[in-house]
Protein backbone atom coordinates (compact mmCIF):
# COMPACT_ATOMS: atom_id res chain seq x y z
CA UNK A 1 0.00 0.00 0.00
CA UNK A 2 1.16 3.50 -0.87
CA UNK A 3 1.74 5.71 2.07
CA UNK A 4 -0.51 7.73 3.11
CA UNK A 5 -1.14 11.24 2.78
CA UNK A 6 -1.39 13.94 4.97
CA UNK A 7 -4.18 16.52 4.00
CA UNK A 8 -5.53 19.15 6.49
CA UNK A 9 -8.89 19.40 8.65
CA UNK A 10 -12.35 18.99 6.74
CA UNK A 11 -13.76 22.79 5.43
CA UNK A 12 -16.51 23.42 7.95
CA UNK A 13 -19.99 22.24 7.10
CA UNK A 14 -18.86 19.08 4.91
CA UNK A 15 -19.84 16.55 7.45
CA UNK A 16 -18.10 13.87 5.81
CA UNK A 17 -16.75 13.04 9.29
CA UNK A 18 -20.37 12.81 11.07
CA UNK A 19 -21.29 10.57 8.47
CA UNK A 20 -18.77 7.93 9.18
CA UNK A 21 -17.06 8.61 6.07
CA UNK A 22 -13.75 9.43 4.89
CA UNK A 23 -11.18 10.91 7.35
CA UNK A 24 -7.92 12.15 6.22
CA UNK A 25 -5.63 9.08 7.36
CA UNK A 26 -8.69 6.83 5.35
CA UNK A 27 -7.40 8.65 1.77
CA UNK A 28 -4.78 6.46 0.25
CA UNK A 29 -4.56 5.79 -3.63
CA UNK A 30 -5.66 2.06 -2.94
CA UNK A 31 -8.86 3.20 -1.13
CA UNK A 32 -10.10 5.23 -4.01
CA UNK A 33 -8.89 2.95 -6.80
CA UNK A 34 -11.13 0.39 -4.89
CA UNK A 35 -13.78 3.48 -3.99
CA UNK A 36 -14.06 3.29 -8.46
CA UNK A 37 -13.80 0.01 -8.09
CA UNK A 38 -16.91 -0.47 -5.72
CA UNK A 39 -19.22 1.39 -8.15
CA UNK A 40 -17.94 0.28 -11.67
CA UNK A 41 -16.25 -3.25 -10.64
CA UNK A 42 -13.11 -4.70 -11.39
CA UNK A 43 -12.02 -4.45 -15.07
CA UNK A 44 -8.51 -5.94 -16.26
CA UNK A 45 -6.24 -3.80 -17.85
CA UNK A 46 -8.51 -0.87 -17.28
CA UNK A 47 -8.43 2.57 -15.72
CA UNK A 48 -10.57 2.94 -12.31
CA UNK A 49 -11.81 5.98 -14.19
CA UNK A 50 -12.16 7.16 -17.66
CA UNK A 51 -11.58 3.83 -17.84
CA UNK A 52 -12.64 4.08 -22.15
CA UNK A 53 -10.59 6.35 -24.29
CA UNK A 54 -8.91 6.39 -27.47
CA UNK A 55 -4.99 7.27 -27.49
CA UNK A 56 -4.03 9.49 -29.98
CA UNK A 57 -1.08 12.06 -31.11
CA UNK A 58 -0.23 15.80 -32.19
CA UNK A 59 2.16 18.64 -30.97
CA UNK A 60 1.28 21.87 -29.79
CA UNK A 61 2.98 25.26 -30.83
CA UNK A 62 3.24 27.91 -27.99
CA UNK A 63 2.21 31.67 -28.51
CA UNK A 64 4.91 34.76 -27.88
CA UNK A 65 2.01 35.39 -24.47
CA UNK A 66 3.41 31.92 -23.81
CA UNK A 67 6.56 32.11 -22.60
CA UNK A 68 5.54 36.02 -20.52
CA UNK A 69 3.31 33.86 -18.46
CA UNK A 70 5.61 30.68 -18.16
CA UNK A 71 8.94 29.30 -18.07
CA UNK A 72 7.64 25.69 -18.92
CA UNK A 73 9.43 24.10 -21.97
CA UNK A 74 6.18 23.51 -23.20
CA UNK A 75 5.98 27.20 -23.91
CA UNK A 76 9.54 27.24 -25.46
CA UNK A 77 9.07 25.96 -28.45
CA UNK A 78 6.45 23.75 -30.85
CA UNK A 79 6.51 20.04 -29.09
CA UNK A 80 4.90 16.37 -29.45
CA UNK A 81 1.67 15.65 -27.82
CA UNK A 82 0.60 12.31 -26.84
CA UNK A 83 -2.81 12.40 -25.55
CA UNK A 84 -6.44 10.54 -24.89
CA UNK A 85 -9.58 11.39 -24.92
CA UNK A 86 -12.12 9.50 -22.61
CA UNK A 87 -15.42 8.53 -21.22
CA UNK A 88 -16.20 9.25 -17.76
CA UNK A 89 -16.93 6.11 -15.63
CA UNK A 90 -14.64 3.45 -14.99
CA UNK A 91 -16.81 0.55 -17.42
CA UNK A 92 -14.78 0.10 -20.35
CA UNK A 93 -17.34 -0.95 -22.60
CA UNK A 94 -19.98 2.03 -21.69
CA UNK A 95 -22.21 3.05 -24.49
CA UNK A 96 -21.38 6.67 -25.55
CA UNK A 97 -24.55 7.97 -25.62
CA UNK A 98 -24.88 9.41 -21.43
CA UNK A 99 -24.11 12.46 -19.90
CA UNK A 100 -20.94 11.67 -18.26
CA UNK A 101 -18.08 14.42 -18.48
CA UNK A 102 -15.36 13.72 -21.53
CA UNK A 103 -11.83 13.54 -21.10
CA UNK A 104 -8.59 14.89 -22.40
CA UNK A 105 -5.30 14.19 -21.16
CA UNK A 106 -2.24 15.50 -22.76
CA UNK A 107 1.48 14.71 -21.88
CA UNK A 108 3.75 18.07 -23.65
CA UNK A 109 7.30 16.39 -23.73
CA UNK A 110 9.60 18.49 -25.56
CA UNK A 111 12.77 16.15 -26.15
CA UNK A 112 11.25 13.86 -23.47
CA UNK A 113 13.17 15.39 -20.39
CA UNK A 114 10.98 17.74 -18.81
CA UNK A 115 7.51 16.70 -19.65
CA UNK A 116 4.70 18.24 -18.55
CA UNK A 117 0.43 16.64 -18.08
CA UNK A 118 -2.74 18.31 -18.52
CA UNK A 119 -6.11 16.22 -17.39
CA UNK A 120 -8.91 18.21 -18.35
CA UNK A 121 -12.54 17.74 -18.30
CA UNK A 122 -15.79 18.79 -20.28
CA UNK A 123 -17.03 20.55 -17.18
CA UNK A 124 -15.18 23.26 -14.97
CA UNK A 125 -15.63 21.93 -11.75
CA UNK A 126 -14.67 18.55 -10.09
CA UNK A 127 -17.73 16.33 -7.95
CA UNK A 128 -15.22 17.03 -4.43
CA UNK A 129 -14.35 19.58 -2.47
CA UNK A 130 -11.25 18.15 -1.26
CA UNK A 131 -10.04 14.51 -0.81
CA UNK A 132 -12.04 13.12 1.81
CA UNK A 133 -14.71 14.21 0.01
CA UNK A 134 -13.82 12.21 -3.12
CA UNK A 135 -13.34 9.32 -0.85
CA UNK A 136 -16.52 9.64 0.43
CA UNK A 137 -18.52 10.53 -2.82
CA UNK A 138 -17.40 7.25 -4.34
CA UNK A 139 -17.58 5.29 -1.14
CA UNK A 140 -21.52 5.90 -0.39
CA UNK A 141 -22.01 5.36 -3.98
CA UNK A 142 -20.75 1.27 -4.09
CA UNK A 143 -22.99 -1.20 -5.18
CA UNK A 144 -24.57 -3.47 -2.28
CA UNK A 145 -25.12 -7.40 -2.76
CA UNK A 146 -28.10 -6.56 -4.70
CA UNK A 147 -25.73 -4.82 -7.40
CA UNK A 148 -27.27 -1.39 -6.86
CA UNK A 149 -26.19 1.51 -4.77
CA UNK A 150 -27.97 2.62 -1.59
CA UNK A 151 -29.93 5.55 -3.02
CA UNK A 152 -31.10 6.66 0.46
CA UNK A 153 -27.19 6.87 1.36
CA UNK A 154 -27.00 9.29 -1.95
CA UNK A 155 -29.22 11.44 -0.47
CA UNK A 156 -28.49 12.00 2.89
CA UNK A 157 -24.72 12.45 1.72
CA UNK A 158 -25.72 15.10 -1.11
CA UNK A 159 -27.99 16.62 1.37
CA UNK A 160 -25.12 16.76 3.53
CA UNK A 161 -22.19 17.83 1.12
CA UNK A 162 -24.35 20.20 -1.33
CA UNK A 163 -21.56 20.80 -3.50
CA UNK A 164 -20.95 17.38 -4.69
CA UNK A 165 -23.85 18.07 -6.70
CA UNK A 166 -22.47 21.06 -8.70
CA UNK A 167 -20.77 18.83 -11.42
CA UNK A 168 -24.18 16.35 -12.23
CA UNK A 169 -26.04 19.32 -12.32
CA UNK A 170 -23.93 21.02 -14.69
CA UNK A 171 -23.29 18.19 -16.82
CA UNK A 172 -27.12 17.67 -17.02
CA UNK A 173 -28.11 20.93 -18.16
CA UNK A 174 -26.24 20.08 -21.45
CA UNK A 175 -26.72 18.58 -24.86
CA UNK A 176 -25.26 15.43 -25.35
CA UNK A 177 -22.03 15.80 -27.52
CA UNK A 178 -21.83 15.39 -30.64
CA UNK A 179 -17.40 14.79 -30.64
CA UNK A 180 -14.95 15.25 -28.46
CA UNK A 181 -13.57 17.35 -31.29
CA UNK A 182 -16.59 19.64 -30.16
CA UNK A 183 -16.15 20.48 -26.35
CA UNK A 184 -14.65 22.75 -23.98
CA UNK A 185 -12.37 20.94 -22.16
CA UNK A 186 -10.98 22.84 -18.67
CA UNK A 187 -8.22 22.13 -16.01
CA UNK A 188 -10.46 22.22 -13.08
CA UNK A 189 -7.63 23.07 -10.64
CA UNK A 190 -5.65 26.33 -10.06
CA UNK A 191 -2.28 26.40 -11.37
CA UNK A 192 0.38 28.81 -10.76
CA UNK A 193 2.30 29.67 -13.36
CA UNK A 194 6.07 31.58 -13.12
CA UNK A 195 8.09 33.40 -15.76
CA UNK A 196 11.65 33.49 -16.02
CA UNK A 197 11.92 36.91 -14.52
CA UNK A 198 10.48 35.24 -11.16
CA UNK A 199 6.62 36.37 -11.76
CA UNK A 200 4.14 34.38 -10.58
CA UNK A 201 0.32 34.25 -11.63
CA UNK A 202 -2.81 31.92 -10.81
CA UNK A 203 -4.72 30.75 -13.41
CA UNK A 204 -6.97 28.02 -15.12
CA UNK A 205 -6.65 26.21 -18.44
CA UNK A 206 -8.95 25.46 -20.86
CA UNK A 207 -9.10 24.18 -24.15
CA UNK A 208 -11.04 25.92 -26.59
CA UNK A 209 -12.93 23.40 -29.77
CA UNK A 210 -12.03 25.46 -33.19
CA UNK A 211 -14.63 23.81 -34.58
CA UNK A 212 -17.70 25.02 -32.06
CA UNK A 213 -19.47 23.27 -29.23
CA UNK A 214 -21.11 20.42 -31.19
CA UNK A 215 -24.11 19.04 -29.52
CA UNK A 216 -26.99 16.56 -30.43
CA UNK A 217 -31.10 16.83 -29.73
CA UNK A 218 -32.62 14.10 -28.07
CA UNK A 219 -33.60 12.25 -31.88
CA UNK A 220 -30.48 12.84 -32.98
CA UNK A 221 -29.00 10.74 -29.89
CA UNK A 222 -31.35 8.28 -31.16
CA UNK A 223 -29.77 7.62 -34.46
CA UNK A 224 -26.17 7.28 -32.96
CA UNK A 225 -24.48 3.64 -32.26
CA UNK A 226 -23.47 3.27 -28.61
CA UNK A 227 -19.81 3.95 -29.80
CA UNK A 228 -20.43 6.95 -31.55
CA UNK A 229 -17.91 9.71 -30.37
CA UNK A 230 -15.22 6.85 -31.05
CA UNK A 231 -16.41 6.73 -34.71
CA UNK A 232 -16.58 10.00 -35.05
CA UNK A 233 -13.12 10.54 -33.94
CA UNK A 234 -11.23 8.32 -36.50
CA UNK A 235 -13.18 9.94 -39.43
CA UNK A 236 -12.63 13.26 -38.41
CA UNK A 237 -8.92 13.03 -38.15
CA UNK A 238 -8.87 10.63 -41.54
CA UNK A 239 -9.91 14.31 -43.27
CA UNK A 240 -7.50 16.51 -41.28
CA UNK A 241 -6.20 17.43 -37.62
CA UNK A 242 -8.59 18.73 -34.26
CA UNK A 243 -7.44 21.91 -33.15
CA UNK A 244 -7.66 23.40 -29.86
CA UNK A 245 -6.94 26.60 -28.44
CA UNK A 246 -5.08 26.00 -25.36
CA UNK A 247 -6.06 29.39 -23.21
CA UNK A 248 -5.25 30.49 -19.58
CA UNK A 249 -8.01 31.89 -17.74
CA UNK A 250 -5.84 34.33 -15.37
CA UNK A 251 -7.42 34.34 -11.38
CA UNK A 252 -7.68 37.58 -9.73
CA UNK A 253 -7.63 37.83 -5.51
CA UNK A 254 -10.26 36.36 -3.88
CA UNK A 255 -11.09 33.17 -6.48
CA UNK A 256 -10.54 30.09 -4.86
CA UNK A 257 -7.92 27.51 -5.10
CA UNK A 258 -8.27 25.29 -3.12
CA UNK A 259 -12.11 23.54 -3.92
CA UNK A 260 -12.23 22.34 -7.12
CA UNK A 261 -16.07 22.53 -6.89
CA UNK A 262 -16.15 26.25 -7.41
CA UNK A 263 -16.32 27.89 -10.97
CA UNK A 264 -14.42 31.21 -11.17
CA UNK A 265 -16.73 33.83 -13.26
CA UNK A 266 -14.77 33.10 -16.44
CA UNK A 267 -16.47 35.82 -18.50
CA UNK A 268 -14.92 38.33 -16.11
CA UNK A 269 -11.79 37.09 -16.17
CA UNK A 270 -8.78 37.88 -18.47
CA UNK A 271 -7.81 34.96 -21.12
CA UNK A 272 -4.84 34.68 -22.64
CA UNK A 273 -4.26 32.46 -25.95
CA UNK A 274 -0.95 29.79 -24.89
CA UNK A 275 -0.99 28.33 -28.05
CA UNK A 276 -2.55 25.93 -30.07
CA UNK A 277 -3.06 21.96 -30.35
CA UNK A 278 -3.42 19.45 -32.79
CA UNK A 279 -4.71 16.20 -32.89
CA UNK A 280 -2.92 14.38 -35.85
CA UNK A 281 -3.45 10.92 -35.65
CA UNK A 282 -4.85 8.34 -33.64
CA UNK A 283 -2.25 6.27 -31.30
CA UNK A 284 -2.40 2.66 -29.96
CA UNK A 285 -4.09 2.73 -26.94
CA UNK A 286 -1.66 0.19 -25.28
CA UNK A 287 0.55 3.47 -25.58
CA UNK A 288 -1.46 5.31 -23.06
CA UNK A 289 -2.48 2.38 -21.40
CA UNK A 290 1.03 1.89 -20.14
CA UNK A 291 1.51 5.38 -18.70
CA UNK A 292 -0.39 7.59 -16.38
CA UNK A 293 -1.60 11.31 -17.15
CA UNK A 294 -0.78 13.44 -13.75
CA UNK A 295 -1.63 16.65 -13.01
CA UNK A 296 1.04 16.78 -10.75
CA UNK A 297 3.71 16.19 -13.53
CA UNK A 298 4.64 19.38 -13.87
CA UNK A 299 7.96 20.67 -15.67
CA UNK A 300 9.77 23.61 -13.93
CA UNK A 301 7.69 26.56 -14.32
CA UNK A 302 4.19 25.47 -13.36
CA UNK A 303 2.82 24.05 -9.74
CA UNK A 304 -0.12 23.18 -8.43
CA UNK A 305 -2.16 24.95 -6.04
CA UNK A 306 -0.53 24.39 -2.18
CA UNK A 307 -4.16 24.53 -0.59
CA UNK A 308 -5.61 22.06 -3.25
CA UNK A 309 -5.82 18.79 -1.57
CA UNK A 310 -7.63 16.95 -4.44
CA UNK A 311 -4.59 17.65 -6.81
CA UNK A 312 -2.07 15.45 -4.69
CA UNK A 313 -4.71 12.83 -4.21
CA UNK A 314 -5.43 12.32 -7.97
CA UNK A 315 -1.65 11.37 -7.94
CA UNK A 316 -1.80 8.51 -5.91
CA UNK A 317 -5.14 7.00 -7.18
CA UNK A 318 -3.56 7.01 -10.89
CA UNK A 319 -0.19 5.40 -9.72
CA UNK A 320 -2.41 3.16 -8.05
CA UNK A 321 -4.44 2.24 -11.01
CA UNK A 322 -1.42 2.09 -13.25
CA UNK A 323 0.12 -0.62 -11.20
CA UNK A 324 -3.08 -2.82 -10.75
CA UNK A 325 -3.86 -3.08 -14.83
CA UNK A 326 -0.04 -3.99 -15.68
CA UNK A 327 -0.83 -7.05 -13.23
CA UNK A 328 -0.40 -10.08 -13.99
Amino acid sequence: MMKRLTIGMMSAGLAVAAAGLAQADDVTGDALVDGLNGIFGKHAGARGSHAKGQCVKGSFVPTVDAAALSKAPMFAGAVPILGRFSFGGGNPKAGEKGKSPRGLAMRFDPDGKAPTDFVQLSAPIFFATNAEQTLAFLQVRANGPDGKPDADKIKAFTEANPDTAKQGAWVASKPIPASYAGLNYFGVHAFIAENAKGEKTTIKFKSVPLAGELGLTDEEVKDKADDFFTADLSERLGKGPIGFDLEAIVGEKGDTTNDPTVEWPEAERKHIKLGKIEITALEDNATCDATTFDPNNLADGLSGAPDDSVLPARATAYAVSLSRRAAP
